[in-house]
């Protein structure tokens, strides 16, 4: 089976699949493709909402389910993920070519409402890779192809001992500080309840999970984008469609910071249009247009640049920012291609220039700091020499990524009700408790499943 996907990997659907299909006949093996598109996922979501000749099989289910299966060997996982913004496109795509699927519930009040998100839900982030994740997959390098990239090394730029490019993370309040395992019970003025008596998992596991403190993330957003030197860009590097819940919010409280002189001023006709920081500010542009205030607007958002360090762009011929749209920018990869670019990020000239990589959670920040710092001292990595790492056979099953897809699924945001005292934010879609003994606002974290 071939996976007929979106994004990146549609290339490959119609490029290699003929070369595989030509090798494969002589086999007499037939290669079927399975639609795992975001718009197939959207589409066998709700069957009850469009005609019969449009409605398409739940592929995503279906090779869950083969993944599970010992003969089943995944060769190559599609990484295939969907922000908000990326959901509403396609949601109006869709609509427009005649599928009757319901718009999107930002908010959702109704039970029906809720019942639609709850869908919307399943489809959001990275919703192939946990399901897939779960069966056998080998997913080290083939000896050919590692022996090729080491002959063929790809570009690298020179890197610059004089090269103002650092790693950015927060010292306290992020998740890495406030990891910590649970139980399962509410306490509250009445007393405490159990919410989930019992969780079972296998030997050697522990459910934990963690929190991001709101007041001190803004603190270091305000902090970092101040101190940024001269020459410098500001770039915000997040994983917003796998972490789909806590990264978008990280991504919003940073996107109003910045902007923080024009979310002030027109806090109430944002209230009005419906203005999500968590889809960026290109959410602004898009419900401003058409506007009476849309002049007022767009010039109070582009005197922030001018108050603020510049900004790392994705795609400078269009302004397309490093804060106008969540999935713009995703940590693995975009750390990756700014180390070959020797730490650089792009101006809004359509220039390579220094940067500072603001990844707010030291979970993950670590290694690239390591890396950033590593270069700056020894040089650009060479390709034609640096090695994989590969273990003696294929990793096994990891059930903690497929099993408690709760990793990128739905959680509780946030809480808003800032007490004092012994606090437990809890969520009753992972019947999970984070105890949290604090007075401000925070984010429950991404829970951890440790094998």
């Amino acid at each position: 089976m071939y996976t007929h996907t979106d994004e990146a990997p549609m290339l490959a659907t119609y490029s290699l699949l003929p070369v595989l299909r030509a090798y494969c006949r002589f086999a007499g093996v037939k290669i079927m493709k399975k639609d795992i598109s975001l718009s197939a996922r959207i589409i066998a979501n709700f069957p009850d909402y469009v005609r019969p000749a449009q409605r398409m099989d739940d592929d995503l289910t279906e090779l869950g389910n083969l993944a599970k299966h010992p003969a089943a060997n995944i060769i190559k996982l599609p990484n295939i993920s969907a922000s908000v913004p990326q959901l509403l496109a396609a949601i109006k795509e869709l609509q427009a070519k005649g599928f009757n699927v319901p718009d999107f519930p930002a908010e959702p009040k109704t039970e029906q409402e809720i019942e639609i998100r709850s869908r919307y839900a399943k489809v959001l982030g990275s919703a192939v890779n946990p399901v897939l994740r779960e069966g056998n997959s080998d997913r080290r390098v083939a000896k050919p192809v590692k022996e090729y990239a080491m002959k063929h090394p790809h570009k690298n730029h020179e890197w610059s001992s004089s090269s103002k490019s650092s790693v950015a993370s927060m010292s306290d309040g992020d998740f890495f500080s406030s990891e910590q395992s649970c139980i399962m019970e509410l306490v509250t003025s009445s007393g405490t309840t159990v919410l989930k008596a019992k969780t079972p998992l296998l030997s050697g596991e522990v459910i934990d999970g963690s929190v991001m403190r709101v007041a001190e993330l803004r603190n270091f957003y305000e902090k970092e984008m101040e101190s940024t030197e001269p020459g410098t860009l500001f770039s915000l590097h997040l994983k917003a469609t796998m972490m789909k819940v806590s990264d978008p919010v990280l991504f919003g409280h940073c996107v109003e910071v910045y902007y923080k002189d024009a979310f002030q001023k027109h806090s109430a006709l944002f209230k009005e249009l419906g203005v999500n920081p968590n889809n960026g500010v290109g959410d602004v542009y898009t419900k401003i247009a058409g506007h009476p205030k849309q002049a007022e607007v767009e010039a109070d958002l582009a005197a922030c640049y001018e108050k603020r360090p510049p900004l790392a762009y994705v795609d400078s011929r269009r302004g397309i920012t490093n804060l106008h749209v969540p999935s713009d920018v995703i940590v693995d990869a975009s750390m990756a291609a700014a180390v070959r670019d020797a730490g650089r990020m792009w101006t809004k000239d359509d220039e390579l220039c220094d940067a500072k990589f603001v990844i707010p959670d030291r979970c993950y920040s670590g290694i690239y700091d390591v890396i950033i710092e590593d270069c700056k001292a020894n040089g650009k990595l060479d390709a034609s020499k640096i090695g994989t790492l590969a273990l003696d056979r294929p990793i096994p099953s990891i059930r903690s990524v497929a099993t408690i897809v709760v990793v990128y699924g739905p959680m509780r945001e946030k809480d808003d009700q800032a007490t004092d005292g012994d606090k437990r934010c809890f969520d009753l879609t992972m019947m999970m408790v984070l105890q949290d003994f604090c007075k401000t606002t925070f984010l429950s974290g991404v829970p951890h499943l440790h094998i």
